[in-house]
């Protein structure tokens, strides 16, 4: 029988070790592109980890399934519930906040609004709270993915769904687009803290070093006698980091009713 954990304020976790069929290996690239250059900094030295294979979309419509395990992932903030569908196949999917093993859940065009059930955006009721949702119809959960995350509906008007998504942003989506309904696992990750260095070499980021402790050939911000003031903001490669947008357009900015 398997075993489970409970640790005050969350899910229960099951222990045991994850589906062989869904795990592949992972190769850690410290950063480094192709060329081994390094392209992303800080980064490197973390454990060895497998990644579980997530289904975000809707590959088993219409066949229910039961939750027969809670899992930890190293891999991202939020739990994994191990799914059992009535035809043999398992899946990992991401794991509702408050659900429970023996829960049945469905992702099909119409369902009942039960945390764990996933259907098009059309059927959701206002008020409702979601996740995992799709930006385009059939290519899978993509915004509303982080441990404690949910968006809300609005509105249904003219073949779109309006959302409030976590960052107060509200924007559109189309009818035939699938989310999860319930909030994401995990909520108290935002109050759990690291502890110390070496808890943070582990998951893979290495120190940082301010730019104004470095020469003035590595960051803008180096050099100078004693510490230098009244210098704006940059990144190493000098570009502003203050007041600047950095979001560039893209095409689905046309959605977005009130930004963030």
């Amino acid at each position: 029988m398997k075993k489970t954990r409970e640790k005050e304020g969350q899910e229960l976790l099951t222990k045991k070790e994850p589906e062989k069929k869904l795990i592949v290996a992972l190769k850690e690239k410290g950063g480094r592109n192709s060329s081994g250059r390094i392209t992303v900094r800080h980064r490197g030295g973390r454990v060895k980890r497998f990644y579980r294979i997530v289904d975000f979309g809707e590959e088993k419509m219409g066949i229910p399934g039961r939750v027969i395990a809670l899992e930890y992932d190293p891999n991202r903030t939020a739990y994994l519930a191990l799914v059992e569908y009535k035809d043999g196949e398992k899946r990992y999917v991401l794991a509702p906040y408050q659900i429970k093993i023996g829960d049945e859940i469905i992702c099909d065009e119409k369902a009942e609004i039960k945390i764990g059930n996933r259907m098009r955006l059309k059927n959701i009721h206002i008020g409702t709270e979601v996740f995992n949702i799709e930006l385009e119809p059939g290519k899978g959960g993509k915004l509303v993915r982080s441990a404690g995350t949910a968006a809300r509906v609005l509105a249904q008007e003219d073949g779109f769904s309006h959302l409030i998504m976590p960052s107060k942003e509200i924007r559109k989506f189309p009818w035939d687009c699938f989310a999860t309904v319930g909030q994401v696992s995990h909520p108290e990750k935002r109050f759990e803290k690291i502890g110390k260095a070496g808890s943070r070499r582990l998951k893979g980021w290495k120190p940082v070093v301010r730019g104004i402790a470095m020469n003035p050939c590595d960051h803008p911000h180096g050099g100078g006698h004693g510490r230098a003031k009244g210098m704006l903001p940059k990144s190493i490669w000098g570009k502003p980091t203050r007041g600047i947008k950095t979001r560039k357009k893209k095409w689905t900015d046309k959605y977005i009713i009130k930004r963030r």
